[in-house]
């Protein structure tokens, strides 16, 4: 601690003594300027005789020449107005009204399942459980319309139109065929909706045909 006071005194010192020896220079050169100043002659000032510009003659004003004037412009011809153009009746082509599917199909019959061997309410059992398979998908099947999926319409009707068709003819069996055959290649949303709306009606239908 000793040492680092010290030398910060020895480096003050040594800035003191720059500065001394700075102000000391300037002080000797500033006198020297002044010696030099006292002993240069001083210089005339020398008598500048104005030069009076001379005076030239005043131009004569020359005489203004008269104004021609103008011709008068020749008006041209107003054009004729054309006539506005009789614009076209517009006719409108009547669109052509959509096919949509009338559902007219026959009342739903298990006499397929009495061919195969069955007895009458062993084939009523069996229609008995494809209710509430139609049932479950209905509510997918109208989430896929409703998102325009036509793909998962396709693919949730055919499951169900086999059972159906399995099982029996005539009414929610002939439609899943017709709905799914048309969603394999169709793209129209109402013609859907009209084929959903005919399954919602042909299940409840067989729900009251097999309670």
């Amino acid at each position: 601690m000793l040492a680092l006071t010290i030398l910060s005194i020895f480096i003050l010192l040594i800035f003191l003594m720059i500065f001394i020896e700075y102000r000391n220079e300037k002080k000797y050169q500033a006198k020297r300027r002044a010696e030099s100043e006292k002993k240069r002659p001083a210089r005339k000032k020398l008598k500048v005789k104005k030069v009076q510009p001379k005076r030239e003659p005043t131009p004569k004003p020359e005489p203004t020449p008269e104004p021609v004037p103008k011709p008068e412009p020749i008006a041209e011809p107003e054009p004729t107005p054309e006539p506005e153009p009789i614009p076209e009746p517009i006719v409108e082509v009547p669109k052509e009204a959509k096919q949509l599917p009338e559902g007219n199909y026959p009342k739903f019959s298990h006499a397929r399942l009495v061919d195969m061997g069955l007895s009458d309410e062993e084939a009523k059992e069996f229609v008995g459980e494809l209710i509430p398979q139609i049932e479950v998908e209905i509510p997918l099947i109208e989430v896929a319309m409703e998102g325009g999926d036509f793909h998962k319409m396709e693919r949730l009707t055919h499951g169900i139109k086999g059972s159906a068709t399995n099982l029996g003819t005539g009414g929610v069996s002939d439609l899943l065929v017709d709905y799914n055959t048309y969603l394999k290649t169709g793209t129209d949303i109402d013609i859907a909706k009209a084929y959903f709306e005919h399954l919602v009606r042909y299940t409840a239908e067989l729900k009251t045909q097999y309670s």
